[in-house]
Protein backbone atom coordinates (compact mmCIF):
# COMPACT_ATOMS: atom_id res chain seq x y z
CA UNK A 1 0.00 0.00 0.00
CA UNK A 2 1.13 3.53 -0.81
CA UNK A 3 -0.04 7.00 0.16
CA UNK A 4 0.57 9.02 -3.00
CA UNK A 5 3.25 11.14 -1.32
CA UNK A 6 6.19 11.04 -3.73
CA UNK A 7 9.50 10.56 -1.95
CA UNK A 8 11.84 10.98 -4.92
CA UNK A 9 11.76 11.97 -8.56
CA UNK A 10 13.88 9.40 -10.35
CA UNK A 11 15.20 9.36 -13.90
CA UNK A 12 14.93 6.45 -16.35
CA UNK A 13 18.47 5.58 -17.40
CA UNK A 14 17.78 2.56 -19.60
CA UNK A 15 14.80 0.88 -21.27
CA UNK A 16 15.24 -2.68 -22.51
CA UNK A 17 12.50 -4.56 -24.38
CA UNK A 18 12.39 -8.36 -24.45
CA UNK A 19 9.55 -10.79 -25.17
CA UNK A 20 6.79 -8.21 -24.78
CA UNK A 21 8.13 -6.84 -21.49
CA UNK A 22 10.12 -3.75 -20.64
CA UNK A 23 12.92 -3.58 -18.11
CA UNK A 24 13.40 -0.10 -16.70
CA UNK A 25 16.63 0.96 -15.00
CA UNK A 26 15.88 3.98 -12.83
CA UNK A 27 18.43 6.26 -11.18
CA UNK A 28 17.09 7.04 -7.72
CA UNK A 29 19.70 7.13 -4.92
CA UNK A 30 17.27 7.77 -2.04
CA UNK A 31 14.79 5.11 -3.12
CA UNK A 32 17.49 2.52 -3.86
CA UNK A 33 18.97 2.99 -0.38
CA UNK A 34 15.67 1.98 1.18
CA UNK A 35 14.92 -1.13 -0.84
CA UNK A 36 16.01 -4.68 -1.54
CA UNK A 37 15.47 -7.04 -4.43
CA UNK A 38 11.83 -8.16 -4.51
CA UNK A 39 10.49 -5.03 -2.82
CA UNK A 40 7.51 -3.16 -4.25
CA UNK A 41 7.93 0.37 -5.53
CA UNK A 42 5.43 2.74 -7.14
CA UNK A 43 6.73 4.18 -10.41
CA UNK A 44 4.42 6.93 -11.69
CA UNK A 45 1.71 5.30 -9.63
CA UNK A 46 2.30 1.77 -10.94
CA UNK A 47 3.27 -0.87 -8.39
CA UNK A 48 6.34 -2.73 -9.68
CA UNK A 49 8.78 -5.22 -8.16
CA UNK A 50 12.49 -4.41 -7.93
CA UNK A 51 14.57 -6.98 -9.80
CA UNK A 52 18.01 -5.56 -9.05
CA UNK A 53 19.01 -2.86 -6.59
CA UNK A 54 22.27 -0.94 -6.69
CA UNK A 55 23.66 1.93 -4.63
CA UNK A 56 22.01 4.61 -6.74
CA UNK A 57 19.57 2.80 -9.02
CA UNK A 58 17.22 -0.14 -9.36
CA UNK A 59 15.58 -2.07 -12.19
CA UNK A 60 12.02 -3.32 -12.55
CA UNK A 61 10.22 -5.28 -15.21
CA UNK A 62 6.91 -4.10 -16.70
CA UNK A 63 4.65 -6.81 -18.13
CA UNK A 64 2.57 -6.48 -21.31
CA UNK A 65 -0.75 -5.94 -19.50
CA UNK A 66 0.71 -3.05 -17.52
CA UNK A 67 2.29 -1.56 -20.64
CA UNK A 68 -1.08 -1.51 -22.39
CA UNK A 69 -2.96 0.09 -19.47
CA UNK A 70 -0.47 2.72 -18.24
CA UNK A 71 1.89 5.39 -19.52
CA UNK A 72 4.88 3.13 -18.78
CA UNK A 73 4.46 1.80 -22.32
CA UNK A 74 5.84 5.18 -23.43
CA UNK A 75 8.79 5.10 -21.00
CA UNK A 76 11.91 6.67 -22.47
CA UNK A 77 15.50 7.28 -21.42
CA UNK A 78 15.89 10.55 -19.51
CA UNK A 79 12.24 10.67 -18.45
CA UNK A 80 11.49 11.77 -14.88
CA UNK A 81 9.29 9.42 -12.84
CA UNK A 82 7.59 9.75 -9.46
CA UNK A 83 8.72 7.16 -6.90
CA UNK A 84 7.33 5.94 -3.60
CA UNK A 85 8.16 2.95 -1.44
CA UNK A 86 5.27 1.20 0.35
CA UNK A 87 4.08 2.77 3.56
CA UNK A 88 4.99 1.16 6.87
CA UNK A 89 2.33 0.31 9.44
CA UNK A 90 3.32 3.17 11.73
CA UNK A 91 4.05 5.80 9.03
CA UNK A 92 1.92 8.91 8.65
CA UNK A 93 -0.78 8.54 6.03
CA UNK A 94 -0.08 11.90 4.44
CA UNK A 95 -2.07 11.36 1.26
CA UNK A 96 -4.72 8.66 0.97
CA UNK A 97 -4.81 4.88 0.48
CA UNK A 98 -3.18 4.13 -2.88
CA UNK A 99 -2.77 0.60 -4.23
CA UNK A 100 -0.51 1.27 -7.19
CA UNK A 101 -3.09 -0.38 -9.46
CA UNK A 102 -3.78 2.08 -12.24
CA UNK A 103 -7.46 2.21 -13.21
CA UNK A 104 -7.00 3.99 -16.53
CA UNK A 105 -5.48 6.87 -18.41
CA UNK A 106 -6.37 10.53 -18.33
CA UNK A 107 -5.54 13.29 -20.80
CA UNK A 108 -4.59 16.81 -19.78
CA UNK A 109 -7.00 19.09 -21.64
CA UNK A 110 -6.32 22.43 -19.95
CA UNK A 111 -3.80 24.06 -17.60
CA UNK A 112 -4.61 27.41 -16.00
CA UNK A 113 -2.73 29.51 -13.44
CA UNK A 114 -4.37 31.21 -10.50
CA UNK A 115 -3.96 31.82 -6.76
CA UNK A 116 -0.35 30.60 -6.91
CA UNK A 117 -1.41 27.17 -8.20
CA UNK A 118 -1.76 25.45 -11.55
CA UNK A 119 -5.28 24.17 -12.19
CA UNK A 120 -5.14 21.07 -14.38
CA UNK A 121 -8.21 19.62 -16.11
CA UNK A 122 -8.03 15.89 -16.83
CA UNK A 123 -10.37 14.15 -19.26
CA UNK A 124 -11.07 10.46 -18.67
CA UNK A 125 -13.59 7.77 -19.54
CA UNK A 126 -17.01 7.79 -17.87
CA UNK A 127 -16.24 4.47 -16.15
CA UNK A 128 -13.51 6.28 -14.16
CA UNK A 129 -15.26 9.62 -13.78
CA UNK A 130 -18.13 8.02 -11.86
CA UNK A 131 -15.75 7.44 -8.93
CA UNK A 132 -14.55 11.05 -8.83
CA UNK A 133 -16.16 13.51 -6.41
CA UNK A 134 -15.41 17.15 -5.61
CA UNK A 135 -12.97 17.42 -2.67
CA UNK A 136 -12.31 13.68 -2.94
CA UNK A 137 -8.94 11.99 -3.47
CA UNK A 138 -7.42 11.02 -6.81
CA UNK A 139 -3.97 9.76 -7.79
CA UNK A 140 -2.23 11.07 -10.93
CA UNK A 141 1.09 9.47 -11.87
CA UNK A 142 1.40 8.30 -8.28
CA UNK A 143 0.69 11.70 -6.71
CA UNK A 144 -2.17 11.99 -4.20
CA UNK A 145 -4.29 15.02 -5.08
CA UNK A 146 -7.62 16.55 -4.13
CA UNK A 147 -10.30 17.01 -6.78
CA UNK A 148 -11.33 20.66 -7.12
CA UNK A 149 -14.43 20.07 -9.26
CA UNK A 150 -15.84 17.87 -12.02
CA UNK A 151 -17.97 18.20 -15.14
CA UNK A 152 -19.46 15.66 -17.54
CA UNK A 153 -16.16 14.62 -19.14
CA UNK A 154 -13.33 15.79 -16.88
CA UNK A 155 -12.18 16.71 -13.41
CA UNK A 156 -9.86 19.44 -12.18
CA UNK A 157 -7.03 19.37 -9.63
CA UNK A 158 -4.81 22.13 -8.25
CA UNK A 159 -1.04 21.67 -8.24
CA UNK A 160 0.72 23.76 -5.61
CA UNK A 161 4.29 24.97 -6.32
CA UNK A 162 5.78 22.26 -4.07
CA UNK A 163 4.07 19.50 -6.08
CA UNK A 164 5.20 21.10 -9.34
CA UNK A 165 8.78 21.19 -8.07
CA UNK A 166 9.20 17.72 -6.53
CA UNK A 167 7.13 15.54 -8.91
CA UNK A 168 7.00 14.99 -12.64
CA UNK A 169 3.60 16.72 -12.76
CA UNK A 170 5.55 19.97 -13.07
CA UNK A 171 6.50 18.85 -16.59
CA UNK A 172 3.06 17.98 -17.93
CA UNK A 173 1.44 20.03 -20.67
CA UNK A 174 -1.86 20.05 -22.50
CA UNK A 175 -2.14 16.72 -24.33
CA UNK A 176 -0.03 14.78 -21.78
CA UNK A 177 -1.30 11.38 -20.65
CA UNK A 178 -1.33 10.50 -16.96
CA UNK A 179 -1.96 7.33 -14.97
CA UNK A 180 -5.17 7.60 -12.96
CA UNK A 181 -6.02 5.62 -9.84
CA UNK A 182 -9.39 6.46 -8.33
CA UNK A 183 -10.10 6.22 -4.61
CA UNK A 184 -10.40 2.51 -3.79
CA UNK A 185 -13.03 3.28 -1.14
CA UNK A 186 -15.42 4.48 -3.86
CA UNK A 187 -15.06 1.18 -5.71
CA UNK A 188 -15.78 -0.84 -2.56
CA UNK A 189 -18.86 1.24 -1.77
CA UNK A 190 -20.17 0.70 -5.30
CA UNK A 191 -19.59 -3.04 -5.01
CA UNK A 192 -21.40 -3.24 -1.67
CA UNK A 193 -24.34 -1.27 -3.03
CA UNK A 194 -24.58 -3.63 -6.03
CA UNK A 195 -24.89 -6.61 -3.70
CA UNK A 196 -27.84 -4.98 -1.92
CA UNK A 197 -29.90 -4.90 -5.13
Amino acid sequence: MFTGIVTERGVIRRVHESEGCLTLVIKAPETARGMQRGDSVAVNGVCLTARKVGRASFSAQVMGETLSRTTLGDADRGQAVNLELPTRVFDRLGGHIVQGHVDGLGHVVRIEEGDGSHYVSIQCDADLLRYVVPKGSITLDGVSLTVVDIDRASFRVALIPHTMQVTSLGQISEGSRVNVEVDVLAKYVERLMERKH
